[in-house]
């Protein structure tokens, strides 16, 4: 397994999928739909964003 879906993230972080895709889009991460693979690095990058935003 290469990272998890923008929607299983979505549902670890207990946030909606359109949020993320939101926070994608604001660090500068490719992901276009729930079903976008995202690489570990990238999950890591959107969790600390969640983290810091808390």
């Amino acid at each position: 397994m290469k990272g998890l879906r923008v929607l299983e993230l979505s549902e670890a972080l207990n946030v909606d999928s359109s949020d993320l895709l939101a926070v994608c889009a604001i660090l500068k991460i490719k992901a276009t739909s729930r079903i976008s693979m995202l690489s570990f690095e990238e999950c890591k990058k959107i969790t600390v964003y969640y983290e810091d935003k808390s």
